[in-house]
């Protein structure tokens, strides 16, 4: 395992002494919570964080094909008409759950938080 792998995954190393990751894991807060009582919340934040993580993934992918210019121009206006169509459905869900912007932003450990 590389350098850059075993800091991203070396969170095993920072378990308190005594715990499993798992463990260790289970007590750290969450921001999802999945509970009887709001099930159907928590795996739609779970699904929505999860679609905008990909989201903003493919984005990024987008953008630096387009400065690489490996896109045609009607490519761009595709891609850039779906992405629009996308954040305006991720906002009406978002809505129609109640959540945030920040209900939605993970946090990646060492990455930082996605946006």
């Amino acid at each position: 395992m590389n350098a850059q792998a075993a800091q991203i995954f070396g969170f095993a190393e920072t378990c308190p002494a005594g715990q499993s990751p798992p463990a260790a894991l289970a007590n750290l807060p969450s921001k999802i919570q999945l509970q009887p009582e709001n099930v159907r919340n928590g795996l739609a934040q779970l699904v929505l964080t999860l679609v905008e993580l990909v989201r903003e993934l493919l984005e990024r992918q987008a953008i630096r094909r387009m400065d690489a210019g490996s896109l045609t121009d009607r490519e761009i206006e595709r891609v850039g008409l779906t992405f629009s169509q996308l954040a305006e459905e991720i906002q009406r869900l978002k809505e129609y759950f109640g959540f945030s912007d920040e209900d939605l932003n993970l946090d990646l450990g060492p990455l930082g938080k996605l946006r």
